[in-house]
């Protein structure tokens, strides 16, 4: 696990006092996901995000998303030559393996759109061209609470790409001092060195891929997504695309663990990140002001672990 902790530990050195998102993003780069971080402004979303593309030597885009942003301004676009008389198929920032989109709800409904064959195919059409992307593939979304100002909801299609949905929440006092001293020396976000290649990705990839899940654990989690479709409380329950994304982000936080098998702890910790962000809550819901964290609570405490 030397891999894995010379990345954390790198990580570690730009966003001060986030040991556990930090782990969570990496958890999701191992299983081959895509993550969503929603908080307030200011509190490190796009400096983790830069964090970890620093920390790789893979190539890295960001997307400034706004109003104004055309889905040719994600996916690409074809110009056409004059002198040659032909066409000639310009990828966009999206073809890269680490992708920030940064305030992704900041722009439309038909631009977040523009991301869904990417995230899910691992490939973009331009004007009938298909272009894959290369791996290891990661989009991170950043985006602002719903309530401020100048933001569009992402579509429920676009919430079940992403793999997790995380807060990265304000630092601690002591976190905070460590950061205002940072800054006072002016080695606050200094960019570091990257620490580990494509190769080795794609090759943990592959061995997260090999991790045991007992039946046992399977039946548990499927169990738990069955009950998100069929809670009072819930409109819409978790997708098959969930399932199968916590399964393999179970697995991948075994893995990090330096585990080749998964224990139950995996499964039902892994459920708090990957299933609330997908569930639709019923009107009754939320009237009476639950949010789709605690409605997993509850389904999660009405399923016993397995032992």
């Amino acid at each position: 696990m030397d891999k894995i902790t010379a990345l954390s530990d790198n990580m570690k050195k730009r966003l001060i006092g986030k040991d556990d998102v930090i782990r969570k993003v990496i958890t999701v780069l191992l299983a081959g996901g895509h993550v969503l971080l929603e908080d307030v402004p200011g509190v490190g979303k796009t400096s983790l995000a830069r964090a970890l593309a620093d920390s790789l030597s893979c190539s890295f885009s960001r997307i400034q998303c706004t109003p104004d942003t055309m889905p040719s301004d994600i996916t690409g676009l074809s110009v056409y030559h004059m002198d040659k008389g032909e066409f000639e198929v310009l990828p966009g920032p999206i073809v890269n393996q680490i992708v920030l989109a940064d305030e992704i709800n900041r722009t439309s409904p038909k631009t977040q759109a523009s991301l869904l064959e990417a995230m899910e195919e691992r490939q973009v059409t331009i004007d009938g061209n298909t272009i894959p992307i290369p791996e290891p593939f990661i989009v991170i979304g950043t985006q602002n609470p719903m309530e401020m100002t100048g933001t569009y909801p992402l579509p429920e299609a676009q919430l079940d790409r992403f793999m997790m949905k995380l807060s990265v929440g304000y630092p601690s006092k002591e976190s905070s001092v460590q950061i205002a001293d940072d800054f006072l020396q002016g080695v606050l976000h200094q960019k570091t060195e990257a620490v580990l290649s494509a190769e080795d990705i794609i090759s943990m990839r592959e061995e997260v891929s090999k991790v045991e899940i007992h039946k046992d654990l399977v039946d548990y989690a499927v169990s738990v997504v069955e009950e998100t479709r069929k809670h009072h409380s819930v409109k819409c329950g978790a997708s098959p695309r969930a399932l199968l994304d916590l399964l393999r982000a179970s697995q991948a936080r075994a893995y990090i663990d330096d585990r080749d098998y998964c224990v139950p702890l995996d499964i039902l910790e892994t459920a708090k990140d990957v299933l609330p962000h997908r569930l639709i809550l019923s009107a009754e819901a939320r009237m009476n002001k639950m949010t789709q964290e605690t409605v997993m609570l509850q389904i999660l405490n009405n399923h016993p672990v397995p032992q």
